[in-house]
């Protein structure tokens, strides 16, 4: 690719990274230009690979397009990839020794999403897939972000946890409209709730305490997660302490709301959004 080709791709993947309104784009804007363009690709990736599982099309389709991203990551590793994504993942891979690895759990996360809708699974298959598609990511940012202390990954494991539960006691509704639901069999079962069609599950009057019950469960990876940060480099750090502190505020609103409306989105104001992007940017 010449400089100027280059320069328009990693354009393009930006201005969709802003376009998506993630919660992560303000954390991904105080690295340093190469270090964001990682952290551009790495999300540009995950959308692409979670577009496959999410969006229409026959099983057959997505674990063709799944596939396809798999090859696309060995000829990332191999220097020659021809998707536009995977192209812009090359200099990162190289310059940031991001792991092979760690790509491939997150298509293997998407594969578990694309191959049946995940309604209640036990806690050791959730754990399995919030490692795959949440902490696999945190491994490959921690690597952009420039962190050299082996706490780092203990970090990507324990905050991506925190992310994915937030999301999920935050989608609720969303994933059951498309026939999933992803609060544990085990917590389902203590508190007295079949496991049954999402959409039947939520309507119990007993749903709160599952979700309060998950809710400790990522309120104690987002505590495990800060005291790994605690110890590692403040400065590569921060865009981690950025997207923890935004997403433990979210899973506080969700605990205040007690999940009496689950079809109303819950969302940080800007104000609180840039508020904790100073707070844990700058101080």
């Amino acid at each position: 690719m010449t400089d100027m080709a280059a320069d328009q791709l990693q354009s393009a993947i930006a201005a969709k990274v802003q376009a998506s309104g993630t919660s992560f784009y303000s954390a991904m804007r105080l690295l340093p230009v190469e270090r964001r363009n990682a952290m551009y690709a790495i999300y540009a990736f995950c959308r692409e690979v979670d577009d496959i599982a999410d969006e229409g099309g026959s099983l057959e389709e997505k674990r063709a397009g799944l596939e396809d991203w798999r090859g696309e990551i060995e000829r990332v590793f191999a220097g020659n990839p021809t998707k536009p994504v995977a192209r812009a993942l090359v200099g990162p891979t190289r310059d940031f020794n991001l792991r092979k690895q760690d790509f491939l759990a997150v298509i293997d996360g998407m594969a578990m999403d694309a191959e049946q809708a995940i309604v209640a699974p036990d806690l050791a298959t959730l754990d399995l897939y919030c490692d795959r598609v949440a902490s696999a990511v945190g491994h490959l940012s921690v690597r952009a972000f420039g962190c050299k202390e082996p706490e780092a990954d203990d970090v990507a494991h324990h905050l991506g946890r925190a992310l994915q539960l937030t999301n999920i006691l935050r989608d609720l509704a969303e994933d059951a409209d498309r026939g999933r639901l992803y609060l544990p069999k085990e917590l389902l079962e203590q508190h007295g709730i079949p496991c049954s069609a999402p959409r039947t599950v939520l309507q119990h009057p007993k749903l709160k305490k599952v979700c309060r019950d998950v809710a400790i469960l990522a309120l104690d990876h987002f505590t495990k997660a800060r005291a790994a940060m605690d110890r590692c480099a403040k400065q590569p750090m921060r865009p981690a302490a950025i997207m923890g502190a935004v997403y433990r505020a979210i899973l506080q609103r969700l605990v205040k709301a007690d999940w009496r409306h689950l079809d109303q989105p819950v969302k940080l104001p800007k104000w609180q959004k840039l508020w904790l992007a100073f707070r844990y940017g700058f101080l």
